[in-house]
């Protein structure tokens, strides 16, 4: 087994106390993860600070810029140990990894590289009494250290999403990936001292939430700002903790996500978007759909198609050709995702297909694997409509009239996304405006311009991502006043 151990003032930080990192495809050790304590998380956020103040903090932007564009280059020449990394800690298939995973995470540092050398300013020319005038411009400054909580389903891609832009702006990170995928945050450690990124501005600490690595994250009071991805729950308590200090949190929380399917829609296009939005990455995307509403004249040739696809998802192990799904992250999850499979059999549900584990040869059948399943027959109260699953599995159900399923969408605790699915762009624009979330599609799902706002409403998150918007959170704007 390979040792993972804490990255703090660039070094490997080996600790007293450790836990196994288990591979989901089998359940075999695959690493010792080391746990950081208090000690080593006041270590990280001292080298962070000092790093904020000392080298990283001077440098020009243009030369923090050109710092970030250098591993993009970097994260390419060891594209194949992040793979690895990668699939190890998932199990996801190399197709998707190699394609979205890998790419999206390097491409985060080059998108907001660009941008930090090209956001405008605010400038006035005012009045003054003696009618000489002033003026007044804003700068940008950085937050500070910055807490960065990430979630195991892409946790390159998310956690870069975070550490792109608080880079770019001048902030040191604390990095906490999720205990089950601890790979490719320590392996970007080892490529930010090959770019000769200074010491202390990117950290990692290894451990859980309660009473481990995440509370003490959060608890200190060195940490002037925290952005998390991960459930609601989760982010409550992390939000109770940064009251303290009164610090500003970024939140891409849970989600219940509908899809909505007119009879117009071109069902091929939209056969193939639900497929991808309900079993990709096995579910276990924050921005998948487990509800889906279909009009009622294509409700049942819908599902027969829908039903027909899902039974064709190859399962396996990430290097087996034509893969398309892999196991759930780990046992503890499986156990979460089969116990709402059971529920909906409980609660009378038309189990069209999957519904359990599937049969897997020799020790893969100790994996966390479970079978992409759809339903029907459940109602808008069910636990199966209302909570979120984060597995491979969906509710459909019919509806009649626009209003009814606008009503029908909006009618859950969560606002995370929606795909609308038709070709009368008049109803495509009009269902939009009136979806409460933070990101609609029509006719695509999981199409990403990243300059544009991304985030939840209601309980799905706080804050916006992307862009511009990311630099409102992880800056600081200050206004100088110049009497002429």
């Amino acid at each position: 087994m390979k040792d993972i151990h804490n990255f703090i003032n660039g070094e490997f930080v080996a600790t007293a106390r450790q836990f196994t990192k288990h591979s989901p495809m089998d359940h075999a050790p695959i690493a010792r993860v080391h746990e950081a304590g208090r000690d080593e998380i006041d270590r990280a956020v001292q080298a962070a600070r000092a790093a904020l103040r000392g080298p990283w903090g001077r440098l020009p932007i243009s030369e923090r810029a050109e710092l970030l564009k250098g591993l993009v280059s970097a994260i390419d020449r060891r594209f194949d140990d992040f793979l690895e990394a990668e699939c190890a800690d998932t199990g996801k298939p190399r197709s998707l990894a190699s394609h979205l995973d890998i790419p999206r995470g390097a491409a985060n540092f080059k998108v907001f590289a660009d941008l930090i050398n090209s956001v405008p300013a605010e400038f006035f020319e005012s009045p003054t009494p003696d009618g000489r005038g002033s003026l007044n411009y804003a700068i940008r400054r950085p937050v500070g250290v910055i807490g960065v909580i990430c979630p195991w389903n892409l946790p390159l891609l998310l956690m870069t999403w975070k550490v792109g832009p608080a880079l770019a702006c001048g902030n040191t990170v604390v990095v906490k990936p999720s205990e089950e995928t601890p790979q490719t945050a320590t392996l970007l450690g080892e490529v930010m001292n090959e770019v000769g990124i200074p010491a202390g501005v990117y950290n990692v600490v290894h451990g859980f939430g309660p009473d481990s690595a995440g509370a003490f994250l959060t608890e200190h009071p060195g940490i002037n700002a925290i952005t998390f991805t991960g459930e609601t729950r989760t982010g409550t308590a992390i939000m109770q903790a940064a009251a303290r200090g009164t610090r500003p949190v970024s939140f891409e929380l849970g989600g219940k996500n509908p899809a909505i399917v007119f009879a117009d829609c071109d069902l091929d296009a939209t056969i193939e978007g639900c497929l991808r939005s309900a079993f990709a990455n096995s579910g276990q995307v924050c921005l998948g759909t487990e509800r889906i509403y279909v009009e009622r004249p294509l409700f049942e040739t819908f599902v027969q198609r829908l039903k027909a696809g899902a039974e064709a998802l190859k399962i396996g192990c990430p290097d087996e050709e034509g893969v398309s799904m892999g196991p759930l992250v780990s046992r503890e999850h499986q156990n979460k995702v089969l116990s709402y499979y059971r529920k909906a059999a409980e609660l009378g549900a038309t189990v069209v297909t999957g519904g359990g584990v599937p049969p897997m040869p020799g020790h893969l059948a100790q994996g966390a694997w479970v079978q992409p399943t759809i339903w029907t027959g459940l109602g808008d109260d069910s636990p199966i409509a209302r909570e979120e699953i984060f597995g491979p599995c969906t509710l459909v159900q019919p509806f009649d009239a626009e209003d009814e399923v606008i009503r029908r969408a909006n009618d859950t605790d969560y606002g995370l996304a929606c795909s609308i699915w038709t070709q009368n762009l008049s109803r495509a624009h009009r269902v939009a405006a009136q979806i409460e979330a933070g990101l609609v599609w029509v006719n695509s799902w999981f199409l990403r311009e990243l300059r544009s706002p991304f985030g939840g409403s209601k309980q799905s998150g706080i804050g916006r991502e992307g862009g511009v918007h990311s630099l409102e959170f992880y800056t600081e704007l200050r206004n100088i006043c110049i009497k002429l």
